[in-house]
């Protein structure tokens, strides 16, 4: 399995960006997939997480502004991110783990929310 992130930038405070994640691979082997971050000197943390059909799950920091979606035609998962705070700024990296349990890594893409 292969992912590719994409559409990470500088925005402003308020503004919005959508992050997609294109990857390789039958969905049918994966469980869970979804976006992290991390910030410099913190850990890698969970923004959001969609599981196989199942539940959709939001770090609270992103409750409300931040949404996850799937496009299995394109293969691809899209984060779209609205009101950005500088807080949110991080190396945002998606993520999907297989049925076995084994978890795959995008490369990672910038996003700076500074005015």
């Amino acid at each position: 399995v292969q992912l590719q992130a994409s559409g990470g930038g500088l925005v402003q405070p308020g503004g919005s960006l959508r992050l997609s994640c294109t990857y390789s691979g039958s969905i049918f082997s994966f469980r869970v997939m979804g976006w992290y971050r991390q910030a410099p000197g913190k850990q890698r943390e969970l923004v959001a997480v969609t599981i196989i059909g199942g539940s959709t799950n939001y770090a609270d920091s992103v409750k409300g502004r931040f949404a996850i979606s799937r496009d299995s035609a394109k293969n691809t998962v899209y984060l779209q991110m609205n009101s950005l705070k500088p807080e949110d700024t991080a190396v945002y990296y998606c993520n999907i783990r297989s049925v076995s349990g084994v978890n795959y890594w995008g490369q990672g893409t910038q996003v700076t929310v500074s005015s």
